[in-house]
Formats: C-alpha cells, sequence, structure tokens
C-alpha cells in the first residue's frame, strides 16, 4: 500500500520501520523542522533510506491550507496517511485526499479521555483499563470512528512512564501496523463512537492541579500519579507551594517521623525514612516519594527536613562532548527556546509527561542504553543537573547512595577496598546479631579483615527484600532488554574493576592472580555479557491442539521467572561460580539471595558493590557470608524462596534437596562432587601426556600475587589436612606416590600436587574424590575399549570426563557411553559459557551456562483460549 507518514518521535520511527518491514511503500514522511541542525528521529530515518521527507513548520496559513504544501503532498500518491503521533494541525484537505483516508494513534480508549493529556486523565480518573485507539480521521477532535482498540488493566503502581513502556509504546506501533494491515485486506471497520461515556478533558495545568484533601487516598494517590512531572500536583505545606512526584498507596507511621503541615488535609503530613505519609479523609495513607518546590529545587521527600547539598562534579573530555549532543536533544523537544543553558528549566520551558519520556528514549538510543529513568529528569530539571545525572549514570553510579564500611589494603601495587558486610536491599548492614568471623589468608594465614557473619534473621530480612523487589518493585515492573542493559553495565563494571577483583580472589581464595585475572574474573564477565543478551530472547511457543467443535482454540505457552532464588556456592572460583548461576538467573527475570563459601565471601561482596553502582534496584542481589549450616539450611527450608541453585558437596546436596521437599517443594539444580576419568588412548600423543605429567614437577608452587607463580595455596586448613589424609591412604592401600602429596615447609597452606601410579579400582582413592591438585593413573589393556567404559563408570559420580585419541570413531564411541554430564575429547576443562555444564548420577542435576541454564530459573505457563 502507497503510504505517507505524518508525525515525530521515537514513536512514529518504531511505527514507520514497520511498515516498510511489512513492505509497504511509504511514499513520503511529513515531520517537524530541524532544531540547531538536528532532525527528529524519524526524518533521520526516512532521510537514510531514501524516503521524501518534508519538514514543515506550518500547514496552514490564516486557517487556509498552503497551497503549495497541498500539492507537493498530492504529487506523492499516497493511499493512506499513518499518524502514529503527531503535534502539529493537519488540514481536511490533506487528511480526506487519500482514497482510504487517514488512521491516527489515540492513548486512550475513545470516547473516554479526547484530548491532549488522554494518559495522564486515565490515571487521575482511576480507571481500571487503559488502552489505545485507532481511528479514522474527521474534522471533529478525536471523534472520528474506530478502527481498533486495545486495552490493559491499571495497577494501582502504574504510572504514566510504566503504561507507556510496557503497553501503550510496544502495542501501539503493532497496533498501528495491524490497522494498515485490516485497510489493505478490505477488513478494517468504521465502528462510529457512542456519545455515551464520551469525555474531553482539558490539558493539564499548574492551576487545576491543586490537590483536593477532601478525598479518599485512592482518589488523592490517583491525582497525584495522573498529574505526573507536569504540571505536577501540589498543595501548601508548612507555608509553601510544594510539588508532589511519585506516590504509591499505603504506608504506616514509623516512630521517630517529623510532622509537616499540609493547608486543607484532614491531618499533618509524616516525613520518614519512606517518603512523606499522607492521608485521605478516610484515614488511609499515601507515601511521597520525591517533592518539587516553585524555585525547581527537587529532593527526595524523606530529605525535607534535610539542607539540599548539590555536588557538581568535573567533566570528562567524553562527557563534555555529550553535553553538545545533549542540547541538541534539549533543543529538538523545548519549541519555545533556542539556546540551551546550564539554567534552563525543562518543565518551565513548557514540556509535559511525554516529552520527558521522548527525552529519556532519545538519551538512551544517543548513549548506548544508559540507565535513565523519568525520575532522573525529575530530580534534574535543568540542564545543567541533567547533564549531571546522565554523566553519574554513565559511571555507573546508582540512583541511591552507597555507604560502605570497606576494608582498605594496599597490595599487588594497588589500593583495594574490600566491603566485609552483609548486603541486603541494596546496602551494606552488619548481621542482625552483630557476629562476625575472620577471612584468612591462605597463603599466610593471617587475617584479612572480619566478616559479617549472617543468621536466619538476616536470611528473613534478605528474602523479604528481594520478594518485595520481585513483586512490587522497579525490577518487577522493568522490561527485558532494560534488564539486559544493566547486566551489560554490570559486566563493564567488573571488567573496569578486574584487577582488583582478581586480587581479592588471590587474598581470599588462595588462586593464582594471572589465572583469577582470566579465568575467574574473565569468565564471570563473559557470562554476565552471555545471559544480558538472552533477557529479552525467553520466548513460548503456539501448540496446535485438536479443537473440540464448533470451538476454536489458540494454546500457548509462557516461560515466567520464578520468584526468589537462593544460591549457594563453593570456594573454588569463587566470582566464576558466582556469576555461572546468579546471570542465568537475573536474565531469567528472578530476584536472588546469595550464600557464597564461609571461607571466600569477598568477591562476592565486591560483586554486590558494583550490583548496587550499576543501578541495579534494592532487593534484586542480596549477598549473605556465614556458615552453611545456619544460611543454607534456612535459604532450604524458606517458604517465599522457590529455587536453590547449589555447588557443593553430594552429602550436603542431598540434605538441601531433602530440606527444600520437605518445606515448599522448591526447584533444586545441584552441581556436587565429581571423579572425572580420563581416558588415553595409545594412539594419543603419549610424549606430550608424559610431559605433562613432568612439568608437574617443575611448578612453582607460592604466593598467588607473584606472577612467576604456577600453583598457590590451598583455599584452608581443613581442605589441606583432608589432601594429606587423602595421600597417606592411597600409599597405605599400596598405590605409588610418584610425586608430591606433601605440605611445604613454609608458612601458608601450600600442598604439593600428587601424582599416583599402579592404582588399582577398588581403592579408595579410585572411587572417592579428591577435590585437590592429586592425578590417579590406573593403566587398561590396549584396544580393550568396553572394558575401559566399564571402569570408567563404575562411579557413582558422573561430573566430567575426557578421553584422548586420533581415532574419530572410537572417540564419538566412547564419548557416547561415558556415564557423565560433560565430555572433552582431545582437550581437557574447555569450558564456554554457551555450552550447558552440570553432572549425572550423584553428581547432581540441572545446567549451568548455555541457553539451556535458563531453564534451572524458569516455569512454563500453559494458557488455553477459546476464540
Amino acid at each position: 500500500m502507497k503510504i505517507v507518514v505524518i508525525g515525530q518521535s521515537q514513536f512514529g520511527l518504531e511505527v514507520y520501520k514497520c511498515l516498510r518491514a511489512k513492505d509497504h511503500d511509504v511514499r513520503g514522511v511529513f515531520t517537524t523542522p530541524d532544531k540547531d541542525g538536528r532532525s527528529d528521529p524519524l526524518g533521520t530515518a526516512a532521510e537514510k533510506d531514501g524516503v521524501p521527507v518534508f519538514k514543515l513548520a506550518r500547514w496552514r496559513v490564516k486557517g487556509q491550507v498552503i497551497p503549495e504544501v497541498l500539492e507537493t503532498y498530492k504529487a506523492l500518491g499516497a493511499e493512506l496517511n499513518v499518524l502514529p503521533y503527531c503535534s502539529q494541525f493537519i488540514p481536511m484537505q490533506v487528511m480526506d485526499y487519500p482514497c482510504h483516508g487517514s488512521i491516527i494513534y489515540h492513548p486512550s480508549l475513545l470516547p473516554r479521555h479526547r484530548g491532549a493529556s488522554a494518559i495522564n486523565w486515565t490515571l487521575a480518573h482511576g480507571d481500571e483499563k487503559a488502552g489505545f485507539s485507532v481511528f479514522w480521521a474527521d474534522s471533529g477532535l478525536d471523534t472520528g470512528p474506530i478502527l481498533l482498540q486495545k486495552e490493559v488493566s491499571v495497577t494501582s503502581d502504574d504510572t504514566l512512564n510504566s503504561l507507556y513502556r510496557r503497553f501503550l509504546f510496544p502495542e501501539g506501533i503493532k497496533g498501528m501496523v495491524e490497522a494498515v494491515q485490516l485497510i489493505e485486506s478490505g477488513h478494517a471497520p468504521r465502528i462510529i463512537q457512542p456519545e455515551e461515556g464520551a469525555t474531553y478533558e482539558p490539558i493539564m495545568k499548574k492551576e487545576l492541579a491543586k490537590i483536593n484533601w477532601d478525598q479518599p487516598a485512592l482518589v488523592i494517590h490517583n491525582w497525584i500519579r495522573g498529574n505526573d512531572s507536569n504540571p505536577g500536583a501540589w498543595t501548601t505545606m508548612d507555608g509553601q507551594r510544594v510539588t508532589f512526584l511519585g506516590s504509591h498507596l499505603g504506608g504506616s507511621a514509623p516512630q521517630g517521623g517529623k510532622e509537616v503541615s499540609i493547608e486543607g488535609a484532614t491531618q499533618p503530613g509524616l516525613i520518614y525514612q519512606d517518603g512523606l505519609l499522607v492521608y485521605g479523609n478516610d484515614g488511609n495513607s499515601v507515601t511521597v516519594k520525591n517533592l518539587r518546590f516553585d524555585d525547581g529545587q527537587m529532593r527526595p521527600a524523606s530529605a525535607y527536613f534535610c539542607q539540599s547539598e548539590t555536588t557538581t562534579m568535573e567533566l570528562s573530555s567524553e562527557e563534555q562532548a555529550m553535553v553538545e549532543e545533549m542540547k541538541e536533544v534539549w533543543t529538538s523537544i523545548l519549541s519555545s527556546v533556542s539556546i540551551v543553558e546550564d539554567s534552563t528549566d525543562f518543565f518551565k520551558s513548557g514540556a509535559g509527561s511525554m516529552d520527558v519520556i521522548r527525552l529519556v528514549e532519545e538519551v538512551r538510543a544517543r548513549f548506548r542504553g544508559v540507565q535513565l529513568e523519568p525520575e532522573d529528569m525529575y530530580m534534574a530539571p535543568q540542564f545543567g543537573a541533567f547533564v549531571q545525572a546522565v554523566a553519574r549514570r554513565m559511571r555507573g553510579e546508582g540512583q541511591r547512595e552507597l555507604v560502605v564500611n570497606y576494608v582498605t589494603k594496599e597490595v599487588n601495587g594497588m589500593v583495594i577496598n574490600i566491603p566485609h558486610q552483609c548486603f541486603i536491599n541494596g546496602e551494606f548492614v552488619d548481621a542482625a546479631d552483630g557476629k562476625t568471623y575472620d577471612a584468612i589468608n591462605p597463603s599466610d594465614e593471617t587475617v584479612i579483615c572480619s566478616v559479617a557473619c549472617a543468621s536466619t534473621r538476616d536470611v528473613d530480612l534478605a528474602v523479604a527484600a528481594a520478594k518485595t523487589a520481585f513483586e512490587d518493585g522497579e525490577w518487577g515492573k522493568m522490561n527485558a532488554r532494560d534488564k539486559g542493559n544493566l547486566m551489560y553495565r554490570l559486566a563493564d563494571l567488573m571488567e573496569k574493576h578486574q584487577e582488583e577483583l582478581a586480587t581479592i580472589e588471590a587474598l581470599d581464595s588462595g588462586a593464582v592472580y594471572t589465572l583469577a585475572l582470566k579465568t575467574h574474573v574473565g569468565m564471570a564477565v563473559q557470562t554476565f555479557r552471555y545471559f544480558a543478551g538472552w533477557c529479552d530472547k525467553i520466548q513460548g511457543s503456539t501448540i496446535p491442539i485438536n479443537h473440540a467443535r464448533p470451538n476454536r482454540n489458540l494454546t500457548l505457552t509462557r516461560r515466567q521467572p520464578l520468584g526468589v532464588c537462593a544460591i549457594v556456592i563453593p570456594w573454588n572460583y569463587p566470582l566464576m561460580m558466582l556469576a555461572w548461576k546468579s546471570a542465568a538467573c537475573l536474565a531469567a527475570g528472578n530476584t536472588l539471595v546469595l550464600k557464597p563459601a564461609q571461607v571466600t565471601p569477598l568477591s562476592a561482596l565486591k560483586f554486590a558493590e558494583l550490583s548496587a553502582r550499576v543501578g541495579f534496584p534494592p532487593g534484586v542481589i542480596n549477598i549473605l557470608p556465614g556458615p552453611g549450616s545456619v544460611v543454607g539450611q534456612h535459604m532450604s527450608e524458606h517458604c517465599d524462596i522457590h529455587k536453590i541453585g547449589f555447588t557443593g558437596s553430594t552429602e550436603i546436596g542431598k540434605q538441601i534437596m531433602k530440606s527444600c521437599a520437605m518445606s515448599n517443594l522448591k526447584k533444586v539444580s545441584l552441581e556436587l562432587g565429581g571423579k572425572s576419568p580420563l581416558i588415553i588412548f595409545s594412539d594419543c600423543d603419549l610424549d606430550k601426556a608424559v610431559r605433562m605429567l613432568r612439568e608437574v614437577q617443575k611448578l612453582k608452587i607460592g604466593d598467588p600475587l607473584d606472577r612467576s607463580t604456577d600453583h598457590g595455596p590451598q583455599n584452608h586448613k581443613a581442605h589441606l589436612e583432608k589432601l594429606l589424609e587423602f595421600c597417606k591412604r592411597g600409599q597405605a592401600e599400596g598405590a605409588t606416590l610418584r610425586y608430591g602429596g606433601t605440605q611445604l615447609p613454609r608458612p601458608g597452606l601450600f600442598f604439593v600436587p600428587a601424582i599416583f601410579t599402579d592404582v588399582q579400582d577398588d581403592m579408595f582413592i579410585a572411587k572417592e574424590e579428591s577435590f585437590g591438585p592429586i592425578m590417579i593413573i590406573s593403566r587398561f589393556p590396549n584396544g580393550n575399549v568396553e572394558d575401559v567404559l566399564r571402569r570408567a563408570n563404575a562411579t557413582e559420580y558422573g561430573l566430567a570426563s575426557g578421553v584422548f585419541t586420533r581415532d574419530v570413531n572410537r572417540a564419538l564411541f566412547v564419548a557416547e557411553r561415558l556415564q557423565a554430564g560433560t565430555v572433552f575429547v582431545n582437550t581437557y576443562n574447555k569450558t564456554d559459557v554457551a555450552a550447558p555444564f552440570g553432572g549425572f548420577k550423584m553428581s547432581g542435576f540441572g545446567k549451568d551456562l548455555g541457553e539451556e541454564s535458563l531453564n534451572e530459573y524458569l516455569q512454563t505457563k500453559c494458557i488455553t483460549l477459546e476464540y
């Protein structure tokens, strides 16, 4: 179909792109004039595509269409005009000219809320349903026949921004394209709008936005969110006019709150840690988040009695270049402003609520998905302050001030800052009972720092925070793509801090620094980037079913997050194990409570800090250091946790599974013990294998921060003693200890890697997991593949395995029959973020990494509807 698109903004751009993707012939685009050389996004895209673009300041003079404009339009030969978002008045000579006329998008369920502030009035009136209409243009104001309507339920927490982003924007684009398809197929209806229920409300203005306190709390809440940022619902508080921004129903008066006088209110307001508590005439409460004063200053309501402090940070050269580009965005939106200065106020210059959304979306698009929210605009309406806010977000600083009581150390040629408290609901806090324990450096057994020792009370607090974040918080309302952007930013910040993270891993776990930098941290970063890309690609399916006559049915599935998930990780590869599980958990949309190993909590707590700094909402990520017998056990039993992902011993895995079953049958994935066979056939490079054994004797064992070190200390004393006892038992059984198996006579927990030969299958060391640098070598007759497979599979474990041979057929035959979740052929321990990893048998079940791991943190819902 030959189409002319008339409109502007990101919404207009998306409709234009979708129409072209459906092979419609867009003959021309009419949009607004450039501002300071900057084209509207719709015009920019059309020009790039070679589509004629017309940037008209006006279509009429003294009420009459400009003849030259009309002739230019007619020459395009349009069969249909599409107006996705248009702020100009288009003459009816243009509207009626195409054979199919013109269709217009309107953000309300017409005939209700005709006029320019439709979304605002939808919320201000407390409508239970919102939606949009695509209607045929006529000479009235939003009165033309209806072609298509779509509706959505309005929740008590919805705002203009949430409605726009979750429904009116994405579904509106689809609706406009669907309307065009209906017109093309000849099935487009023209439903005359009824007069019953028709409303027309004026544009929101400041003088009309005063709050009437003689109303129930729900009505007051609706009025505040309906007036949004501009003009903003206002009242007189302590003798001055104050605008309320951001509200939610409820809130209880805590002890220690401070009263404020509100003119006309049934009772005084109360300032407390969550904001300003106000009351309706029914005695119910509303909590207000932010306040704006007549001088343009805005601050959190909780800080009403605090002195306002504005700290201006110095901008980098890259951020300075951003300023000019930001001015272009502002001038393209603010038609009344020719020059934007630091003191230019967005709202006093005539901008409205929809302009805020446009600004936020354009900034996100230009500056690579910076996590800007409308609230940032409200808190910084003046250009200079707004630039500062964007720069802080680009630097990875969250909206909330993060207070961290660091332990600071000068080590490895740098200064590292180590958090050491519990991380609950976006804050570092002491354990509820005040208990701590010492984190030990295994290289010299000195104390690194005291760490908060979480209790069952801390688990309850963390789970409650995670539940709130999932069900009622920003995370639960955030769209999948924004979650992905947040994870990308976290990966970037982890990479920026990779040396510090690797140093913490070396100090806390004994990992060799160079290995920690490449593997512990490097793969953790890769894992978050990989799963960030999955956030908006989790899909259900449609399923053909047997239709019961005379009805027809549509059956589809949705893959949804579980809710609050618990993650318990081991002391080897602490940060990498954290990433393997938590990245998939977050990508699926869950919130998490994570317990690091008691002996290696520090990199997990540093990770918590970085997650807060990039803007993860409070409660999404919670980290609880402490003993597994207390923290892990209570997680297993907690009925508000719906999934546990655990890596550790088979013995503890069994206990976790039992507790999960006895509590609320929560979902479980377990990566447990392993006894991984490596089968080396005689046709492989035996010289290479022998050389590798000889290289073990050349390993430099020592300080993990020394760049020449090959092997660091064991993580903790109990594990070192276990390895020594393992080697003694092997010798007592008759196996030959060819090398190592002893503790180095020096400070620290250093163990010499051991090699055993002459090992029989029934020996303890052949059957049991050592979980350490101990190699067990057994012979098998050349060519007897069935026998070696029998021996390799004669273990209760099935985590990983390997085979070395030049015979491809034999390699595939053996790989298929090895009872292990992972088989390496002619390589070993080569993992990738896209490849699933997990065990068989008593090595557990469930997968980490790859697309398959998402299944561990999702549940499938089947929906069947009749039509």
